[in-house]
């Protein structure tokens, strides 16, 4: 005997479609919303439907915005000749948090895998040869994630500032703060190895 009415089925479904959320958290985010005559579930339905009719993609840097620039892109305060490139607005929010970078972004939403069809133009990198087109940009930083696709993806943006003449660097992957050797992984130790610098 099915316990659970369909349509909450269906919105148990949905939620687990999301990050990091699993069948038995799905189910307490399902029975939350609709608790309390629905209140919760209005005003996320409502604020969804407003995020969905106002938010679109910055011109520039592809970044979430409401305006035609992000605040990024529109502050005097960044270089623009400096641009990070990362997978997902996440990496932009959690690159800010450091507070130690100060050009703009571009983002990918993805990186390349072509076992999953996902091609050059499917991430914007048919836009981001446009940006590089205009020789506005000084530097490239390849910061996307440290995975096989990852690393690809790097390598084919790195190919495209070569083409451009534009210098491109990859930040440092290795050794996390805090952490000790016996620890790590081999790949990460290698990489840590491999990507070594003078010390000051």
């Amino acid at each position: 005997m099915q316990v659970v009415p369909p349509r909450i089925a269906e919105l148990v479904t949905a939620l687990r479609r999301l990050p990091g959320i699993g069948p038995r958290s799905a189910q307490r985010l399902a029975l939350a919303l609709l608790g309390g005559e629905g209140e919760l579930a209005r005003q996320l339905a409502q604020a969804l439907e407003q995020a969905l009719e106002y938010v679109h993609l910055c011109e520039s840097c592809r970044m979430y915005t409401e305006d035609t620039l992000c605040t990024l892109c529109a502050s005097s305060q960044r270089d623009r000749g400096l641009v990070c490139v990362v997978e997902t607005p996440a990496d932009v929010i959690a690159l800010e948090n450091t507070a130690s970078y100060r050009g703009i972004y571009f983002v990918l939403y993805g990186h390349l895998s072509p076992l999953d069809r996902i091609g050059p133009s499917d991430i914007g990198l048919d836009l981001f040869a446009q940006k590089l087109g205009e020789g506005n940009v000084r530097e490239v930083i390849l910061a996307t994630n440290a995975t096989v696709e990852g690393e690809a993806t790097a390598h084919f943006i790195a190919h495209l500032c070569q083409q451009r003449s534009t210098p491109s660097t990859r930040i440092a992957h290795g050794v996390p703060m805090g952490g000790e050797l016996e620890y790590l992984d081999g790949h990460t130790l290698t990489q840590a190895i491999q990507g070594r610098r003078a010390y000051d």
